[in-house]
């Protein structure tokens, strides 16, 4: 599987757990759905740097 096909595969997975989230537990609270979405970003942020980057 080439290298942008990974990346695109992660960015989806991504969108899809930052909307089940959303979903599932925050549907109707703004400022927590804002951080908890933060948060799930940087901690994929942070797994992308450690074990995906290297090329």
């Amino acid at each position: 599987m080439g290298r942008q096909s990974v990346i695109v595969l992660y960015v989806l997975a991504m969108v899809a757990t930052v909307i089940g989230v959303d979903v599932l537990f925050f549907r109707h609270q703004l400022w927590e759905r804002l951080m908890v979405n933060v948060g799930i970003v940087l901690v994929f942020v942070a797994f992308y740097l450690r074990f995906l980057k290297r090329s």
